[in-house]
């Protein structure tokens, strides 16, 4: 049996209520509307989890960044050593010849030496002189040999001059070398401590600006060593390789595009300029040197 159902006249025919009772194009609108909210949901996780990996990588750029700052800040401070030299002239210039050349062959370590010998003079066994003079940097006879060099009148003179305390004895009053351990668990022994105190407590110990390490090159000294090298040599590598390939790379660039035609050795070029685009150069640096 049939159910007949009455319609008022202008009502239109259609079908049980629901999904089914919307007409074709309605129907395919509310697919549409729904997909779209799918796709903006689905747009806007994917714009969370690219906002978490760059907070992610930010945080972990910030705690190295502040690691290497927390733990090389101190290489821009340093500390020096005030010593009263006399500028001997039979250790420096012996014939009185003001000559330049025999001004640099003369022995200025020897003379910074005994400054700083001068200072402790109960320091007498040949062992201690040793270990007492190892608070001075290697480089510090180097500094008088500038100074005099500079201004050949200071011959036959006592003068002051602030030379780098050798870099274990910096690192002791940077903190970097816990003075509480056991003599056997440093670097320095209890005695050097004692005499690096004596001249603190003297005012000979002078803390500074360490201008050497943006003005000075290699050294096996770690308290001359300085950046200045690599930054000269990382400024003319990038002014040559500048020079060089750019011009190529832009005529290569308007060859390929507007004169090369298209075929398989201009296809392979292009995927090897885009590989080269998207892979970082320390790669394929690490893959030449392999």
């Amino acid at each position: 049996m049939t159910d007949m159902t009455v319609r008022t006249p202008g009502q239109p025919i259609t079908d049980d209520a629901g999904p089914r009772s919307l007409r074709p194009a309605e129907r395919i609108e509310a697919a549409l509307s729904r997909s779209l909210k799918r796709r903006h949901r689905a747009e806007a996780r994917f714009k969370l989890f690219g906002l978490a990996a760059v907070g992610v990588a930010t945080i972990a750029v910030v705690v190295l960044l502040g690691s290497i700052f927390a733990r090389g800040y101190t290489a821009f401070w340093t500390h020096e050593i005030r010593l009263t030299v006399f500028v001997d002239p039979a250790q420096i210039d012996p014939d009185n010849s003001r000559d330049l050349e025999t001004i640099r062959a003369g022995n200025f370590p020897g003379l910074i030496k005994s400054s700083i010998e001068g200072l402790f003079p109960d320091v007498q066994d040949r062992g201690d002189r040793r270990a007492l003079n190892q608070l001075v940097s290697r480089g510090a006879g180097t500094e008088l040999q500038k100074r005099v060099l500079a201004d050949p009148n200071l011959i036959g003179k006592t003068i002051d001059i602030r030379v780098p305390l050798a870099s274990n004895f910096d690192l002791i009053l940077k903190g970097q070398i816990d003075r509480r351990l056991l003599e056997s668990e440093r670097v320095v022994s209890d005695q050097q401590i004692a005499w690096l105190d004596a001249l603190e407590a003297d005012d000979r110990i002078i803390g500074t600006v360490n201008t050497r390490f943006l003005t000075s090159g290699d050294s096996r000294e770690p308290e001359l060593a300085g950046i200045w090298g690599a930054v000269v040599g990382s400024f003319f590598a990038v002014s040559i390789c500048l020079m060089v390939a750019f011009p190529i790379a832009v005529a290569a660039a308007v060859y390929l595009e507007e004169f090369a035609r298209k075929n398989r050795w201009t296809d392979l070029i292009e995927v090897n300029i885009n590989n080269l685009a998207a892979v970082p150069s320390i790669v394929f640096g690490l893959l030449g040197l392999a």
